[in-house]
Protein backbone atom coordinates (compact mmCIF):
# COMPACT_ATOMS: atom_id res chain seq x y z
CA UNK A 1 0.00 0.00 0.00
CA UNK A 2 2.84 2.37 0.80
CA UNK A 3 4.32 1.81 -2.65
CA UNK A 4 0.94 2.33 -4.34
CA UNK A 5 0.37 5.53 -2.37
CA UNK A 6 3.77 6.82 -3.47
CA UNK A 7 3.04 5.82 -7.05
CA UNK A 8 -0.31 7.61 -6.96
CA UNK A 9 1.22 10.80 -5.54
CA UNK A 10 3.99 10.79 -8.14
CA UNK A 11 1.39 10.25 -10.87
CA UNK A 12 -0.65 13.19 -9.59
CA UNK A 13 2.48 15.35 -9.70
CA UNK A 14 3.32 14.12 -13.19
CA UNK A 15 -0.11 14.91 -14.59
CA UNK A 16 -0.05 18.31 -12.92
CA UNK A 17 3.14 18.98 -14.89
CA UNK A 18 1.51 17.76 -18.10
CA UNK A 19 -1.51 19.99 -17.47
CA UNK A 20 0.86 22.93 -16.99
CA UNK A 21 2.48 22.00 -20.32
CA UNK A 22 -0.94 22.19 -21.99
CA UNK A 23 -1.57 25.63 -20.48
CA UNK A 24 1.57 26.87 -22.26
CA UNK A 25 0.31 25.26 -25.49
CA UNK A 26 -2.97 27.16 -25.12
CA UNK A 27 -1.14 30.39 -24.33
CA UNK A 28 1.05 30.09 -27.44
CA UNK A 29 -1.89 28.88 -29.52
CA UNK A 30 -3.43 32.32 -29.23
CA UNK A 31 -0.60 33.76 -31.33
CA UNK A 32 0.82 30.95 -33.46
CA UNK A 33 -0.40 28.16 -35.72
CA UNK A 34 -0.15 24.62 -34.31
CA UNK A 35 2.40 23.75 -37.01
CA UNK A 36 4.80 26.33 -35.59
CA UNK A 37 4.26 25.23 -31.98
CA UNK A 38 4.77 21.56 -32.83
CA UNK A 39 7.90 22.39 -34.85
CA UNK A 40 9.61 24.20 -31.99
CA UNK A 41 8.37 21.61 -29.48
CA UNK A 42 10.08 18.86 -31.47
CA UNK A 43 13.19 21.01 -31.98
CA UNK A 44 13.60 21.54 -28.24
CA UNK A 45 13.11 17.80 -27.59
CA UNK A 46 15.84 16.62 -29.96
CA UNK A 47 18.71 16.89 -27.43
CA UNK A 48 17.01 14.32 -25.19
CA UNK A 49 16.35 12.02 -28.15
CA UNK A 50 19.99 12.29 -29.19
CA UNK A 51 21.06 11.31 -25.68
CA UNK A 52 18.75 8.29 -25.79
CA UNK A 53 20.20 7.27 -29.16
CA UNK A 54 23.72 7.46 -27.79
CA UNK A 55 22.85 5.43 -24.68
CA UNK A 56 20.82 2.77 -26.48
CA UNK A 57 22.97 -0.38 -26.57
CA UNK A 58 20.33 -2.61 -28.14
CA UNK A 59 21.88 -4.32 -31.19
CA UNK A 60 20.30 -3.47 -34.50
CA UNK A 61 19.75 -0.66 -36.94
CA UNK A 62 17.26 2.16 -37.42
CA UNK A 63 15.30 0.42 -40.19
CA UNK A 64 11.93 -0.70 -38.82
CA UNK A 65 11.16 -4.41 -38.69
CA UNK A 66 7.51 -3.63 -39.38
CA UNK A 67 7.68 -0.69 -41.81
CA UNK A 68 3.95 -0.44 -42.51
CA UNK A 69 2.94 -0.55 -38.85
CA UNK A 70 5.68 1.96 -38.06
CA UNK A 71 4.44 4.22 -40.86
CA UNK A 72 0.88 3.97 -39.54
CA UNK A 73 2.00 4.86 -36.03
CA UNK A 74 4.12 7.74 -37.34
CA UNK A 75 1.26 9.25 -39.36
CA UNK A 76 -1.12 8.78 -36.42
CA UNK A 77 1.26 10.49 -33.98
CA UNK A 78 1.83 13.44 -36.33
CA UNK A 79 -1.91 13.96 -36.83
CA UNK A 80 -2.47 13.65 -33.09
CA UNK A 81 0.11 16.33 -32.35
CA UNK A 82 -1.42 18.84 -34.75
CA UNK A 83 -5.00 18.12 -33.66
CA UNK A 84 -4.32 18.14 -29.92
CA UNK A 85 -2.27 21.32 -30.02
CA UNK A 86 -4.96 23.01 -32.11
CA UNK A 87 -7.77 21.82 -29.82
CA UNK A 88 -5.99 23.17 -26.76
CA UNK A 89 -5.53 26.48 -28.57
CA UNK A 90 -9.18 27.09 -29.43
CA UNK A 91 -11.31 25.11 -26.95
CA UNK A 92 -11.71 25.49 -23.19
CA UNK A 93 -9.15 23.34 -21.39
CA UNK A 94 -11.70 21.25 -19.47
CA UNK A 95 -13.71 20.52 -22.60
CA UNK A 96 -10.61 19.50 -24.53
CA UNK A 97 -9.55 17.07 -21.81
CA UNK A 98 -13.06 15.61 -21.57
CA UNK A 99 -13.00 14.75 -25.28
CA UNK A 100 -9.41 13.47 -25.25
CA UNK A 101 -10.26 11.21 -22.31
CA UNK A 102 -12.26 9.16 -24.81
CA UNK A 103 -8.95 7.66 -25.99
CA UNK A 104 -9.21 4.53 -23.75
CA UNK A 105 -12.62 3.82 -25.27
CA UNK A 106 -11.16 3.93 -28.79
CA UNK A 107 -8.19 1.79 -27.71
CA UNK A 108 -10.60 -0.83 -26.39
CA UNK A 109 -12.41 -0.96 -29.74
CA UNK A 110 -9.26 -0.92 -31.90
CA UNK A 111 -7.72 -3.73 -29.84
CA UNK A 112 -10.30 -6.11 -31.34
CA UNK A 113 -9.11 -6.05 -34.98
CA UNK A 114 -5.46 -5.14 -34.33
CA UNK A 115 -4.59 -7.25 -31.26
CA UNK A 116 -7.30 -9.88 -31.49
CA UNK A 117 -8.64 -8.78 -28.11
CA UNK A 118 -11.96 -10.23 -26.95
CA UNK A 119 -14.17 -7.55 -25.45
CA UNK A 120 -17.03 -8.92 -23.40
CA UNK A 121 -20.36 -7.35 -22.53
CA UNK A 122 -19.25 -5.32 -19.49
CA UNK A 123 -16.47 -3.50 -21.32
CA UNK A 124 -18.79 -2.88 -24.28
CA UNK A 125 -21.27 -1.27 -21.92
CA UNK A 126 -18.44 0.88 -20.49
CA UNK A 127 -17.49 1.96 -24.02
CA UNK A 128 -21.09 2.89 -24.83
CA UNK A 129 -21.40 4.86 -21.58
CA UNK A 130 -18.19 6.72 -22.39
CA UNK A 131 -19.37 7.51 -25.92
CA UNK A 132 -22.62 8.81 -24.44
CA UNK A 133 -20.45 11.08 -22.28
CA UNK A 134 -18.72 12.42 -25.40
CA UNK A 135 -22.12 13.22 -26.91
CA UNK A 136 -23.12 15.00 -23.70
CA UNK A 137 -19.95 17.12 -23.85
CA UNK A 138 -20.43 17.97 -27.53
CA UNK A 139 -24.22 18.47 -27.37
CA UNK A 140 -24.77 18.25 -31.14
CA UNK A 141 -27.73 20.34 -32.22
CA UNK A 142 -27.65 22.48 -29.08
CA UNK A 143 -24.20 24.02 -29.44
CA UNK A 144 -22.16 24.91 -32.49
CA UNK A 145 -19.58 22.25 -33.20
CA UNK A 146 -16.33 23.82 -34.37
CA UNK A 147 -13.13 22.68 -36.02
CA UNK A 148 -11.62 22.54 -32.52
CA UNK A 149 -14.15 19.89 -31.44
CA UNK A 150 -13.40 17.87 -34.56
CA UNK A 151 -9.66 18.20 -33.91
CA UNK A 152 -10.05 16.92 -30.34
CA UNK A 153 -12.10 13.92 -31.53
CA UNK A 154 -9.61 13.12 -34.30
CA UNK A 155 -6.73 13.50 -31.82
CA UNK A 156 -8.36 11.04 -29.42
CA UNK A 157 -8.81 8.50 -32.23
CA UNK A 158 -5.39 8.84 -33.85
CA UNK A 159 -3.71 8.90 -30.43
CA UNK A 160 -5.46 5.63 -29.63
CA UNK A 161 -4.34 4.17 -32.96
CA UNK A 162 -0.73 5.17 -32.34
CA UNK A 163 -0.86 3.63 -28.87
CA UNK A 164 -2.38 0.35 -30.04
CA UNK A 165 0.21 0.00 -32.83
CA UNK A 166 2.95 0.32 -30.20
CA UNK A 167 1.22 -2.46 -28.27
CA UNK A 168 1.26 -4.51 -31.49
CA UNK A 169 4.93 -4.14 -32.46
CA UNK A 170 6.60 -2.69 -29.37
CA UNK A 171 8.22 -5.94 -28.29
CA UNK A 172 9.97 -6.39 -31.64
CA UNK A 173 10.86 -2.87 -32.73
CA UNK A 174 13.71 -0.96 -31.14
CA UNK A 175 12.55 1.79 -28.83
CA UNK A 176 14.57 4.41 -30.69
CA UNK A 177 12.77 3.50 -33.93
CA UNK A 178 9.37 4.03 -32.32
CA UNK A 179 10.54 7.34 -30.89
CA UNK A 180 12.66 8.69 -33.74
CA UNK A 181 10.40 8.22 -36.77
CA UNK A 182 7.43 10.26 -35.46
CA UNK A 183 9.75 13.03 -34.28
CA UNK A 184 11.65 13.23 -37.57
CA UNK A 185 8.44 13.15 -39.58
CA UNK A 186 6.95 15.85 -37.37
CA UNK A 187 10.07 17.96 -37.84
CA UNK A 188 10.09 17.62 -41.64
CA UNK A 189 6.36 18.20 -42.16
CA UNK A 190 6.21 21.14 -39.76
CA UNK A 191 9.33 22.64 -41.32
CA UNK A 192 7.66 22.45 -44.76
CA UNK A 193 4.51 24.11 -43.41
CA UNK A 194 6.37 26.71 -41.37
CA UNK A 195 7.06 29.25 -44.18
CA UNK A 196 3.29 29.57 -44.77
CA UNK A 197 2.31 30.15 -41.13
CA UNK A 198 5.44 31.48 -39.44
CA UNK A 199 5.12 34.39 -37.06
CA UNK A 200 8.29 35.86 -35.46
CA UNK A 201 8.62 34.73 -31.87
CA UNK A 202 9.99 37.09 -29.22
CA UNK A 203 12.47 35.67 -26.75
CA UNK A 204 9.83 35.23 -24.03
CA UNK A 205 7.73 33.03 -26.32
CA UNK A 206 10.77 30.95 -27.27
CA UNK A 207 11.37 30.66 -23.54
CA UNK A 208 7.79 29.42 -23.17
CA UNK A 209 8.52 26.68 -25.70
CA UNK A 210 11.55 25.75 -23.63
CA UNK A 211 9.34 25.61 -20.55
CA UNK A 212 7.00 23.29 -22.48
CA UNK A 213 9.88 20.94 -23.25
CA UNK A 214 11.07 20.93 -19.62
CA UNK A 215 7.54 20.27 -18.32
CA UNK A 216 7.00 17.40 -20.76
CA UNK A 217 10.36 15.78 -19.99
CA UNK A 218 10.03 16.26 -16.23
CA UNK A 219 6.46 14.96 -16.28
CA UNK A 220 7.61 11.91 -18.18
CA UNK A 221 10.37 11.07 -15.73
CA UNK A 222 8.09 11.62 -12.73
CA UNK A 223 5.57 9.27 -14.34
CA UNK A 224 8.31 6.67 -14.71
CA UNK A 225 8.84 6.93 -10.96
CA UNK A 226 5.10 6.51 -10.43
CA UNK A 227 4.95 3.29 -12.44
CA UNK A 228 8.09 1.94 -10.76
CA UNK A 229 6.54 2.45 -7.32
CA UNK A 230 2.86 1.72 -7.87
CA UNK A 231 0.75 -0.78 -9.76
CA UNK A 232 -0.49 0.30 -13.17
CA UNK A 233 -4.10 -0.10 -12.07
CA UNK A 234 -3.46 2.55 -9.39
CA UNK A 235 -1.32 4.90 -11.46
CA UNK A 236 -3.24 4.93 -14.76
CA UNK A 237 -6.50 6.50 -13.46
CA UNK A 238 -4.53 9.42 -12.02
CA UNK A 239 -4.44 10.92 -15.53
CA UNK A 240 -8.01 12.10 -14.99
CA UNK A 241 -6.76 14.54 -12.36
CA UNK A 242 -5.79 16.72 -15.33
CA UNK A 243 -9.44 17.74 -15.55
CA UNK A 244 -9.18 19.34 -12.11
CA UNK A 245 -6.06 21.23 -13.15
CA UNK A 246 -7.73 22.23 -16.41
CA UNK A 247 -10.68 23.66 -14.49
CA UNK A 248 -8.36 25.58 -12.15
CA UNK A 249 -6.03 26.85 -14.88
CA UNK A 250 -8.94 27.72 -17.16
CA UNK A 251 -10.54 29.84 -14.45
CA UNK A 252 -7.29 31.52 -13.39
CA UNK A 253 -5.72 32.30 -16.77
CA UNK A 254 -8.41 32.18 -19.45
CA UNK A 255 -11.66 33.02 -17.67
CA UNK A 256 -13.06 29.59 -18.58
CA UNK A 257 -15.70 27.90 -16.43
CA UNK A 258 -16.90 24.42 -17.46
CA UNK A 259 -20.68 24.19 -17.56
CA UNK A 260 -22.77 21.43 -15.99
CA UNK A 261 -23.09 19.45 -19.24
CA UNK A 262 -19.32 19.37 -19.78
CA UNK A 263 -18.80 18.15 -16.22
CA UNK A 264 -21.58 15.56 -16.52
CA UNK A 265 -20.14 14.21 -19.77
CA UNK A 266 -16.66 14.14 -18.27
CA UNK A 267 -17.96 12.08 -15.33
CA UNK A 268 -19.39 9.49 -17.76
CA UNK A 269 -16.19 9.37 -19.83
CA UNK A 270 -13.90 9.15 -16.80
CA UNK A 271 -16.09 6.57 -15.09
CA UNK A 272 -16.06 4.32 -18.15
CA UNK A 273 -12.29 4.74 -18.56
CA UNK A 274 -11.61 3.84 -14.94
CA UNK A 275 -13.91 0.82 -15.21
CA UNK A 276 -12.07 -0.41 -18.32
CA UNK A 277 -8.74 -0.11 -16.49
CA UNK A 278 -10.11 -2.05 -13.51
CA UNK A 279 -11.55 -4.76 -15.76
CA UNK A 280 -8.29 -5.13 -17.68
CA UNK A 281 -6.39 -5.56 -14.42
CA UNK A 282 -8.23 -8.84 -13.85
CA UNK A 283 -6.30 -11.67 -15.47
CA UNK A 284 -9.43 -13.35 -16.85
CA UNK A 285 -10.97 -10.23 -18.43
CA UNK A 286 -8.35 -9.10 -20.96
CA UNK A 287 -5.54 -10.94 -22.69
CA UNK A 288 -3.70 -7.88 -24.02
CA UNK A 289 -4.59 -5.18 -21.43
CA UNK A 290 -4.27 -2.48 -24.14
CA UNK A 291 -5.52 0.44 -22.03
CA UNK A 292 -3.60 -0.60 -18.92
CA UNK A 293 -0.37 -0.86 -20.95
CA UNK A 294 -0.75 2.60 -22.50
CA UNK A 295 1.46 4.32 -19.99
CA UNK A 296 1.77 7.78 -21.48
CA UNK A 297 -0.69 10.40 -22.59
CA UNK A 298 -1.80 10.89 -26.17
CA UNK A 299 0.94 10.06 -28.69
CA UNK A 300 2.00 13.32 -30.34
CA UNK A 301 5.50 12.43 -31.51
CA UNK A 302 6.91 15.48 -29.71
CA UNK A 303 8.24 14.01 -26.47
CA UNK A 304 9.70 10.87 -24.93
CA UNK A 305 7.74 7.66 -24.34
CA UNK A 306 8.13 6.19 -20.89
CA UNK A 307 7.42 2.56 -21.77
CA UNK A 308 10.86 1.88 -23.34
CA UNK A 309 12.62 3.64 -20.46
CA UNK A 310 10.71 1.53 -17.92
CA UNK A 311 11.71 -1.65 -19.74
CA UNK A 312 15.34 -0.51 -19.99
CA UNK A 313 15.47 0.26 -16.27
CA UNK A 314 13.91 -3.10 -15.52
CA UNK A 315 16.52 -4.91 -17.62
CA UNK A 316 19.32 -2.95 -15.96
CA UNK A 317 18.09 -3.84 -12.47
CA UNK A 318 17.76 -7.49 -13.45
CA UNK A 319 21.32 -7.49 -14.80
CA UNK A 320 22.66 -5.91 -11.59
CA UNK A 321 20.83 -8.48 -9.47
CA UNK A 322 22.25 -11.36 -11.51
CA UNK A 323 25.81 -10.00 -11.46
CA UNK A 324 27.92 -11.65 -8.71
CA UNK A 325 29.02 -9.21 -6.04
Amino acid sequence: MAHNAKGALLALLSFALFASHDVVVKFLGGSYAPFQIVFFSVLFSFPLVSLMLIRDTTPGHLRPIHPWWTALRTVSAVITGICVFYAFSVLPLAQTYAILFAQPLVITVLAIPILGERVRLRRWIAVLVGLAGVIVVLRPGRTELTLGHAAALVGACTGALAAIVVRKIGQEERSVVLLLYPMLTNFVIMACALPFVYQPMPIEHLGAVGVMAVLAITGGFVLIGAYRNGEAVIVAPMQYSQLLWATLYGALFFDEWPDAMTLAGAVLIIGSGVYIVLRESRSTASENTPVLRTRTRFETGTSLRIGPLLRALGRREKTLQETPQ
